[in-house]
């Protein structure tokens, strides 16, 4: 198992940001641990619903490449957003930062409304599963 950390990012505490395995056949698999809409030194640059989403898929692709993955090699998404009614408003932007990071690749995907993120200006969390086939 390998820790997928981007080199410039501070370090997490008490989690990882990435986690790599590899399988049997020569594929990898990739756990992208909850991104949220802050930069890599851990500061929110915006509390616009959208680009908070935008932010958090530049930081899962991020977090990918330090696994040699792309967007392409993503299998699952869950979003877990704290006002449905925002994340619906939003849609059409939302799509635009989705396409200018992850392409049109569209994994399976979950949304849930919750209560709550753990930090505080945080509008919305994304985690990925990736698998990346073995080398041809």
């Amino acid at each position: 198992m390998k820790i997928l950390q981007p080199p410039d990012w501070t370090p997490p505490r008490g989690y990882a940001n990435g986690v790599m395995t590899e399988m049997r056949a020569g594929s990898r698999l990739l756990f992208v641990g909850g991104q949220i809409g802050w930069n890599g030194k851990c500061e929110f640059e915006t509390d616009d619903f959208a680009a908070q989403v935008g932010q958090a898929l530049r930081n899962v692709v991020a977090v990918l490449a330090e696994g040699g993955a792309r967007p392409e090699h993503i299998v699952r998404m869950t979003w877990y957003v704290k006002d449905k009614a925002a994340y619906v408003a939003a849609y059409r932007a939302i799509g635009e930062h989705y396409r200018a990071t992850i392409g049109r690749h569209f994994p399976a995907m979950t949304a849930v409304e919750v209560s709550d993120l753990v930090e505080a200006r945080a509008k919305v969390e994304i985690e990925v599963t990736a698998v990346v086939p073995p080398p041809a």
